[in-house]
C-alpha cells in the first residue's frame, strides 16, 4: 500500500512538472562558465536592479506570448485585451470578465519556481536592490520578495475606472460566483493574463457587478495593451535605475517599450546590463553580458552555498 501511494505521488509530481515545462521554449544547456561570469558580475554590483518578464513564469506553467512554438501567439489566434476596446465596449468587458472568471482558480493557484525563490533569497542576502516585473502573476511576492514593483500592475486587484474603489481579486471572484452560479468546471489551461476560451453562450449570459460606490465599470489593475504605465510608477523606476549599479534582465524579449525603456535608461547612465533569456531580445546589442538560456538553469545556481560547500569539502 505504501509503495503504491509513493508511486502515485511520484507520478503526480512528474505530471505536474510536465505541465509546467510545456510552455518553456526549446533551449540549449547553459555552460558553467556563463553562470560563473554572471555570478562575478553580480558580486561586483550588489545594488543591481532586476527586470523580469514572462519567461521566468513559463516554468511555473504560465505561458508567455511570443516564444516560438509554445507562446500564446504560436498556439492560438488569441490576442490580448486592448485597453481602448475594454473601455468602449460592454461586450468586450463581458467577454474579458467571463474568461477571467473561469481562468482565475488555475491562474491564482500557480506557484513560484526556482528563479522566483532565488531572487527572493538574493534580496535577503542584499545581493540585489529590488525587482521590477512585467508580469501580473504576483509570483515574486509569493516567493517572498519584498521590494517588488509591478510595472504592468497586478491581476490580484480590481479597481473602478471612475472612483477610488478597489477590491481583492479573490473577494471579487466570490461576488462573480454568486452572480453566475451556472459557471462550473474551469478549463485546465491558462493564459499570461488569466484569460481562457469559453463558449459564447456562457459569455452572453455572464453578469458583471458595477462599482458599488459609483456604479461605473470595474477593471483589473493591469496595464492592458495600448494603455500607459502610470507616470508615478515610471518615475519611481527611473529613480531605482539611477540609484542602482546596473540592470539584470530575466526572461523578457523586451519588445514592449515599457520594459525596453528601462534598459535605455540604464545605458544612458553608462551602467552595465546583463540579460538571461531564451533567444534574442530587443536589447542584445546593448548588453554587456547576454546568456541565451532558461532562467531556471542559471539563476538558482548563482551563489549556491550547498554546491560551494561540497566543492570545499
Amino acid at each position: 500500500m505504501r509503495v503504491n501511494f509513493l508511486l502515485r505521488l511520484q507520478s503526480t509530481a512528474l505530471q505536474r512538472r510536465s505541465v509546467q515545462q510545456q510552455y518553456v521554449p526549446q533551449h540549449k544547456p547553459v555552460f558553467d562558465d556563463d553562470i560563473k561570469r554572471l555570478e562575478d558580475f553580480l558580486l561586483s554590483k550588489p545594488n543591481i536592479l532586476v527586470l523580469t518578464g514572462a519567461g521566468i513564469s513559463t516554468e511555473s506553467g504560465i505561458p508567455d506570448y511570443r516564444s516560438e512554438g509554445v507562446g500564446l501567439y504560436a498556439r492560438t489566434n488569441h490576442k490580448p485585451i486592448q485597453h481602448i476596446e475594454f473601455l468602449n465596449s460592454a461586450n468586450v468587458r463581458k467577454r474579458y470578465w467571463a474568461r477571467n472568471f473561469v481562468g482565475w482558480p488555475n491562474f491564482s493557484a500557480t506557484q513560484p519556481n526556482g528563479t522566483h525563490h532565488a531572487l527572493a533569497r538574493f534580496e535577503r542576502e542584499m545581493r540585489v536592490q529590488s525587482v521590477v516585473t512585467q508580469n501580473v502573476d504576483r509570483l515574486h511576492t509569493k516567493a517572498g520578495s519584498k521590494n517588488v514593483v509591478e510595472l504592468h500592475g497586478s491581476g490580484y486587484v480590481v479597481k473602478c475606472l471612475s472612483c477610488d474603489y478597489r477590491i481583492d481579486r479573490h473577494e471579487f471572484q466570490n461576488i462573480l460566483s454568486s452572480l453566475n452560479p451556472a459557471f462550473k468546471d474551469a478549463p485546465a489551461m491558462i493564459r499570461p493574463d488569466g484569460d481562457v476560451d469559453i463558449p459564447q453562450e456562457y459569455i452572453d449570459n455572464f453578469q458583471i457587478p458595477p462599482c458599488p460606490q459609483c456604479s461605473n465599470n470595474l477593471k483589473p489593475e493591469i496595464v492592458f495593451f495600448g494603455d500607459s504605465v502610470p507616470k508615478e510608477r515610471v518615475d519611481l523606476i527611473a529613480k531605482m535605475v539611477y540609484d542602482s549599479d546596473g540592470l539584470l534582465v530575466l526572461g523578457s524579449s523586451l519588445l514592449v517599450f515599457s520594459g525596453y525603456r528601462i534598459v535605455l535608461q540604464t545605458k544612458d547612465l553608462k551602467l552595465p546590463v546583463a540579460i538571461v533569456n531564451i533567444g534574442e531580445t530587443r536589447a542584445d546589442h546593448l548588453a554587456d553580458i547576454k546568456i541565451s538560456a532558461k532562467c531556471g538553469d542559471v539563476i538558482p545556481k548563482l551563489f549556491d552555498f550547498r554546491k560551494n560547500s561540497k566543492t570545499t569539502a
